[in-house]
């Protein structure tokens, strides 16, 4: 009552017909059995929780996690290298609510922003079975090594690595034989019976310094295009933008992404409002984990059109 209704003690102490001293000291035991709780949330939260709310409608998503404010990066660094420890808790939330079980296939991508976030703790997922949804590439960077990414995220959950040893892109000689190859058959059948998979959001390919080396940037196609997910380029409509040799491409289809139960995108950045939104608009991710300014960002563009 002193709680749910906003009863006074006082009109505690009528209806048990006790003293006023007696319920204050029944409230102050509840409080030290931790039977009665008093949680402060900062106001900084309370918006950003109307902020997420906002952001599902607007994106048509099942949910959004909006993370603390980003730190300040120190000299001669940029968001990008403060981004992990900030999107890394609001990750392990949305991976938590998935409600994954032993033997449950959880699929990641590669990219800088879920390599920066496998770099701190998620979520205990014991027996889930983790698999990358890119073959690799031969750049020497941490975030384009997709079984890195996939070592990292299954030590991070406590699940199972799945390796793929294929590249991305393979040539039209070997792409045949590699599909026939057990070993990858075993995690390329693993892609259909994914219940989640956690993803970042490229951003636009003809804007970006940092990209990988098998993407023909050079591509007509590509001009079209607004961003990635999994290596599959889509345009401001959400639809699939193909490029010379994306038939060989060894990646997660977009159309599958759309079957996966949950789909969550993680991603910051001005120059990744549009690809988020589009990739919304696509259906390739049914929930988005983001920082604050990103959310507003992608507000004030969703409510400019």
């Amino acid at each position: 009552m002193y709680y749910n209704e906003d009863a006074t003690q006082a009109d505690v102490a009528a209806q048990l017909g006790t003293s006023r001293a007696t319920v204050s000291r029944l409230l102050a035991e509840a409080k030290r059995r931790g039977i009665v709780r008093i949680e402060v949330v900062p106001p900084a939260e309370v918006g950003a929780g109307d902020v997420a709310d906002q952001l599902t409608r607007a994106l048509a998503l099942n949910t959004v996690y909006i993370s603390h404010a980003l730190p300040t990066p120190g000299p001669g660094r940029s968001a990008v290298d403060v981004m992990g420890g900030a999107l890394a808790p609001a990750v392990g939330r949305a991976l938590a609510a998935a409600g994954l079980l032993p033997g449950d296939v959880l699929l990641v991508s590669s990219g800088r922003t879920v390599y920066e976030v496998a770099q701190y703790e998620l979520v205990d997922l014991p027996g889930v079975l983790v698999a990358p949804t890119v073959g690799g590439n031969d750049q020497p960077e941490e975030w384009y090594q997709t079984n890195e990414i996939t070592r990292l995220v299954a030590n991070r959950v406590n699940g199972r690595p799945n390796y793929l040893f294929a590249p991305a892109l393979p040539g039209p000689d070997l792409y045949p034989s590699l599909l026939n190859d057990p070993s990858i058959q075993r995690v390329l059948h693993l892609w259909p019976r994914a219940r989640c998979a956690l993803m970042g959001v490229g951003a636009p390919p003809l804007m970006r310094s940092d990209i990988p080396q098998f993407v023909p940037t050079e591509s007509s196609s590509l001009r079209a295009a607004v961003g990635d997910v999994c290596s599959r380029f889509f345009d401001r409509d959400g639809e699939a933008v193909e490029f010379d040799g994306s038939d060989r491409l060894i990646a997660v289809e977009l159309e599958a992404l759309r079957h996966v139960p949950v789909t969550i995108a993680v991603a910051i950045g001005k120059d990744k409002v549009d690809s988020i939104i589009a990739g919304a608009r696509g259906g390739y991710f049914n929930q988005l984990v983001t920082d604050p300014a990103t959310a507003t960002a992608i507000l004030e563009s969703t409510e400019s059109v």
